[in-house]
């Protein structure tokens, strides 16, 4: 039986019990998703630098390749450890300050904390160390661990925007004011745009302080969780299990590509396009970083447009049994009927998108010039507009069927569900709620986890692999 449920006619835990209210500041719905949605933009700006510079910044202090793979390992070990037991702490907080907040703004400043230092990594050593060549590994380690604690610490709290400012000269803007090279000043912007956005969502969201949360300590726990994800990952569906197997060879290869197409674009730039005097500049990092960027922006832009346009173009899974039959205005009728017609499932473009970021990753090795090496990566950016979003919506479509299979059984499961507390009509001093769920209703979060699992151990076989 799953972890938190009760089968009928047992008896039921005390109900977790709440003072304040729930609400975010605005005075319109715009607004408030605005307020609701800025530390995004702090933390995706963060991501975008990171994936922009850092390889070739630790190239530069002297890593080899097949190395800096070893540290990207911090990336799916943040994902894998860091994620569950925030959220794990976080659902059990008491602080009076909320559930959420303390840890975005601790794990905010932490982050910020650590890009400070590991754009004056250099600088910070040589204050510290005297000797040149034990300033070198000493350097290294503490940009390495400085990767390590953003990682970690960011799974606590608009990649495009972080593209589109690691593309920008920065020197020309702010001259030396904030730093010496590109890599220090962008480290700067990141960890005051982080803060301030992080600061915004803070400020505006009011949560709810749990006074109890009507469970015993040995109820529920990090052990309990992983053993449930472990169980129900051994036993999955057959449909669930062919979406996972999909989404891990998937990400064997995209794992690369994300964190490594920047240095492979600037590479590229530097061996045949660039200038000779930007080969021997004194900030090849900040040139690669730039060029990279450029890029990245025009897969950003390609994946955005994508995601909005895409999902029009695909039949949706319930297509095959609309519940109403849609009557476009007569002059449109025939081209709305052959477009709907024509369209391809989700399946056959999920399919197509592998194809074609399998065809780009096969032409790679042949670009002999910035352009192809850019046109490549934004080529891209189609198949990750659908990566984005298809295997969650056939998650959901499995759960939801396995749902109804259950629900027309009549099994399920009586449970207390903490969402349906937090979410639901409450007064300043607490509330009960109950629900029942069905089995598969009941797993849904644990099947979402078990896909983000199948995400995150292929980054571990591409880091081995390098």
């Amino acid at each position: 039986m799953p972890t938190g449920a009760i089968a009928p006619g047992a008896s039921l835990p005390p109900t977790a019990s709440w003072t304040s209210t729930p609400g975010i500041k605005g005075s319109s719905e715009s607004a408030r998703m605005v307020y609701l949605t800025a530390a995004l933009i702090g933390i995706q700006f963060t991501w975008g630098i990171e994936m922009t510079y850092c390889t070739p910044y630790l190239l530069q202090l002297g890593l080899a390749k097949s190395t800096v793979s070893l540290v990207w390992v911090a990336g799916p070990l943040s994902g894998l450890i860091m994620q569950p037991v925030v959220g794990i702490i976080a659902d059990r907080s008491k602080s009076r300050w909320g559930r959420r907040r303390p840890f975005m703004v601790g794990g905010a400043i932490i982050v910020s904390l650590a890009l400070l230092a590991m754009g004056w990594a250099t600088e910070i050593v040589a204050y510290f160390v005297a000797d040149e060549e034990a300033q070198k590994s000493v350097t290294v380690a503490l940009a390495v661990a400085c990767i390590y604690v953003i990682d970690f610490a960011i799974n606590a709290v608009g990649s495009l925007v972080g593209y589109a400012a690691g593309a920008v000269d920065l020197g020309s803007i702010f001259g030396g004011l904030i730093g010496d090279t590109q890599f220090k000043q962008l480290t700067v912007v990141a960890a005051v745009v982080l803060l301030a956005c992080t600061g915004i969502t803070s400020w505006a969201v009011q949560e709810n302080v749990l006074l109890d949360d009507g469970k015993e300590p040995e109820d529920i726990g990090a052990i309990q969780i992983f053993t449930q994800i472990l169980r129900t990952a051994t036993n999955l569906p057959p449909r669930i299990a062919a979406i996972c197997w999909v989404q891990f060879w998937a990400w064997i290869g995209w794992f690369p590509f994300l964190f490594y197409s920047t240095t492979w674009v600037g590479e590229i730039w530097i061996r045949y396009d660039a200038p000779v005097d930007a080969r021997s500049s004194e900030d090849t990092l900040g040139q690669i970083g730039r060029v990279g960027s450029l890029s990245l922006i025009v897969f950003s832009i390609i994946t955005f447009a994508g995601s909005i346009v895409l999902p029009w173009l695909v039949k949706k899974p319930d297509d095959e049994k609309p519940e109403f039959t849609p009557r476009p205005p007569a002059g449109l009728a025939p081209v709305v009927e052959k477009v709907e017609k024509n369209k391809p499932s989700l399946l056959t473009a999920w399919m197509l998108s592998h194809l074609v970021f399998t065809c780009s990753m096969i032409l790679a090795p042949f670009a002999n010039s910035f352009r192809y090496a850019t046109i490549i990566v934004a080529i891209c950016g189609v198949p990750w507009a659908i990566t984005c979003w298809a295997p969650f919506t056939f998650m959901g479509v499995e759960i939801n069927r396995l749902g109804s299979s259950a629900s027309a059984n009549g099994h399920g499961y009586r449970r207390l569900s903490n969402s349906a507390i937090e979410m639901g009509a409450m007064g300043p001093t607490g509330a009960q709620h109950g629900e029942v769920r069905n089995e598969s209703g009941e797993l849904s979060g644990v099947y979402l986890g078990i896909l983000n699992l199948y995400t995150t151990l292929p980054q571990f076989v591409g880091t081995f692999i390098r």
